[in-house]
């Protein structure tokens, strides 16, 4: 595998996140992720502690909360973030409340990410925003409280949306967030086309299924 397909593949997050997802099947993300040499792997938290136990440190397991709606009050976001960290979670990547955002309600917001963040113990947050549903002015406000929240990482989308990552949406993070906050995309990632160009727009992480799979395609 060449360089550049092995540096796209350390930025993603193998992602399977279906309602109907079963063990047989995150199993194989896990293997994938382990022999693609991804960033981690994203799955439901019902299943982070055997697949934690499966690969066995072999790689970062990720999880999601407040999944994908974002209005779980924020008491029930950390209790399933401390869950999540407790059964194996190394990242964790919440959903915000997106109504309090629609209300203007930032300070609230900033609070709950806050505690979230409390709550993961030390491991990765990564706060999903749900670009798609928010206009350009609640984009960059949002840039500012991720900024401010001790979170690692201001994500694009769920994929739950209505729409994924898009290139405007991934530069308008990269312009307004502080340095110290890295960038997600996620939600329709398609191709490998897809992924050089949100990695050169500014993304560290990408979060999609397709990637594994085109790469898994040029080698047969």
């Amino acid at each position: 595998m060449n360089a550049q397909l092995q540096n796209i593949l350390s930025k993603v997050d193998h992602t399977l996140l279906a309602q109907g997802a079963t063990w047989e099947q995150i199993r194989a993300i896990c293997d994938d992720g382990i022999r693609y040499g991804c960033a981690s792997v994203c799955i439901p938290a019902s299943y982070v502690k055997q697949a934690a136990d499966y690969v066995e440190g072999k790689i970062p397991v990720c999880t999601v909360i407040g999944f994908p709606n974002g209005y779980d009050t924020t008491a029930v976001k950390c209790l399933a973030a401390f869950d999540a960290v407790k059964n194996g979670a190394s990242e964790v990547d919440m959903v915000i409340n997106i109504g309090w955002v629609k209300d203007r309600r930032y300070d609230d917001v900033l609070e709950e990410i806050k505690a979230v963040k409390a709550h993961c113990q030390g491991r990765l947050l990564k706060v999903i925003i749900e670009t798609c549903l928010l206009t350009d002015e609640e984009k960059i406000e949002m840039c500012r409280v991720v900024s401010e929240s001790g979170a690692e990482f201001i994500k694009t989308s769920t994929g739950f949306g209505g729409g994924g990552a898009t290139r405007e949406d991934v530069a308008l993070m990269r312009d307004h967030v502080a340095p110290h906050v890295k960038i997600k995309a996620s939600g329709g990632i398609a191709d490998l086309q897809d992924a050089e160009d949100f990695i050169a727009l500014g993304a560290s992480r990408l979060g999609t299924s397709r990637i594994v799979k085109a790469v898994k395609a040029l080698n047969e």
